[in-house]
């Protein structure tokens, strides 16, 4: 497994599960029943609920330990080897089998899920209390199945950053950071006074659950409308960059295992919480858990090459079945919006290659008194950066040559851009990549840069 090591150590606490997609196509109804017959079947498994929060977290590259009830029944042992290439697993005791959950899906879309399996965890072990009083970050993924119960007492005493609760699932301990329900989940969680009685009264809502739960802060993730968040008053709605509505499920821990790993990074509650609706919305454009690459059958990814070759750090990654990310722009004055954009895009993916313009593409485009810096100063800025892996340039008035030759998995620009006027949203569609949009931190730019110091000089 490739672990970064500027990335803070993330501790999963919650109850995993073993998700199987049966897909295949439907034509026709049943002759004996109004239903449909999925034919061609292809079976595919996958972790799930908190072991799929834990196995993000470490593709993000991570280190992560997971602790959830996994027993050695056939469900629990195809877990533990999905698992073991990427993450340490300190199993808890359970009281049956794990759960499984299977999803009939016809042209990629559900017809029926079948569920079994009800184990819950029964107990704590040592391991694990010893885990959790020694984790730099901790992420609670409930799913009401006794985990986070078990554990009450050493989260309280070092309250988690991330609870994503469950309904069935006890309340957060007092002083998390962040809490993440769904919407639907908030507004049974509310206390029956609080309830807001329909319409956008979820900034009453959030304050209600700030107030019940003693935590720093909720955020009711809203789907493809973004996320709210509230600090108990004055909620912030972090909007979607885009509208996507595909495949959703895994969405819910997406967010949480991306707003964990931010926190633990040191990111304030906003910055984690945009971040997070941003993986979130890509997530899902990208075809949501059904697309995530099989855990058992690819390698950890190696440590990347030494080269900064791009061709050969994506031929790499994309062999081993990883995600290839690139974003591109001039990055003439690099600010705090270019290292935002870019720190986000590198979390969407193993690896990300910046494209950026020469200066005679930047002249055509921006005028003659640009760049300020040249292409060998830009370059050689953004390589030292961390979250970026590799640099190409490209001399036309846009990139689509040279992400031809790359053929990223998911394009990232920045929010300033309309859904539509992405000129490079339908080539990636040739070959099933994905545009995506993150916001640039209000503000920031090289223009509004370069007008201040021209300002300050007179």
């Amino acid at each position: 497994m490739a672990v970064r090591t500027d990335r803070t150590p993330l501790v999963v606490v919650g109850d995993a599960l073993l998700d199987r997609d049966l897909t295949g196509t439907a034509d026709r109804l049943a002759p004996d029943a109004p239903v449909p017959v999925v034919q061609e079947c292809a079976e595919r498994i996958r972790p799930g609920g908190a072991a799929l929060a834990a196995y993000l977290a470490a593709r993000d590259g991570r280190e992560v330990t997971l602790i959830a009830g996994v027993g050695e029944d056939p469900a629990g042992l195809a877990l533990r080897e999905l698992l073991a290439p990427w993450l340490k697993l300190i199993p808890l005791p359970l009281t049956g089998t794990v759960p499984e959950k299977t999803r009939v899906l016809a042209q990629d879309r559900p017809v029926v899920r079948l569920d079994r399996g009800g184990g819950r965890v029964r107990e704590a072990t040592d391991e694990a209390r010893d885990a959790l009083g020694c984790a730099r970050a901790v992420l609670v993924s409930d799913y009401g199945r006794g985990a986070a119960d078990a554990l009450r007492d050493v989260l309280a005493a070092r309250p988690p950053l991330v609870w994503d609760p469950h309904p069935r699932g006890g309340p957060p301990v007092p002083g998390t950071r962040l809490v993440t329900p769904a919407e639907k989940e908030a507004h049974g969680f509310a206390p029956s006074e609080d309830r807001p009685g329909g319409g956008l009264r979820a900034a009453a809502l959030n304050a209600a659950l700030v107030r019940d739960w003693r935590v720093a802060a909720v955020t009711v993730t809203l789907g493809s409308r973004g996320a709210l968040l509230s600090y108990g008053e004055h909620p912030l709605l972090v909007p979607a960059p885009a509208a996507h509505h595909g495949d959703s499920c895994g969405a819910g821990d997406r967010f949480a295992a991306t707003a964990a790993g931010l926190l633990a990074d040191g990111a304030l509650v906003g910055e984690a919480v945009e971040g997070a609706v941003g993986a979130a919305t890509a997530f899902v454009a990208a075809g949501g858990a059904a697309a995530v690459p099989p855990a058992g059958s690819e390698r950890a990814l190696a440590a990347l090459p030494d080269t900064d070759d791009p061709g050969a750090l994506t031929a790499r990654i994309r062999a081993e079945h990883g995600t290839v990310v690139a974003a591109g722009g001039c990055f003439d004055l690099l600010h705090a919006g270019h290292v935002g954009l870019l720190q986000a895009a590198r979390r969407l993916g193993d690896c990300l290659v910046v494209c950026v313009n020469s200066d005679a593409s930047v002249r055509r485009g921006k005028g003659g008194g640009r760049p300020v810096n040249p292409l060998a100063d830009r370059v050689r800025v953004l390589r030292a950066l961390a979250c970026v892996d590799a640099v190409a340039v490209f001399d036309e008035d846009t990139p689509e040559r040279l992400l031809g030759e790359l053929r990223p998995d998911v394009w990232v620009k920045g929010g300033d851009y309309a859904g539509a006027d992405l000129p490079e949203a339908g080539l990636l569609k040739e070959w099933g990549g994905q545009a995506v949009l993150l916001p640039y931190l209000d503000g920031r730019s090289s223009t509004a840069l370069l007008a201040r110091a021209a300002e300050g000089a007179r």
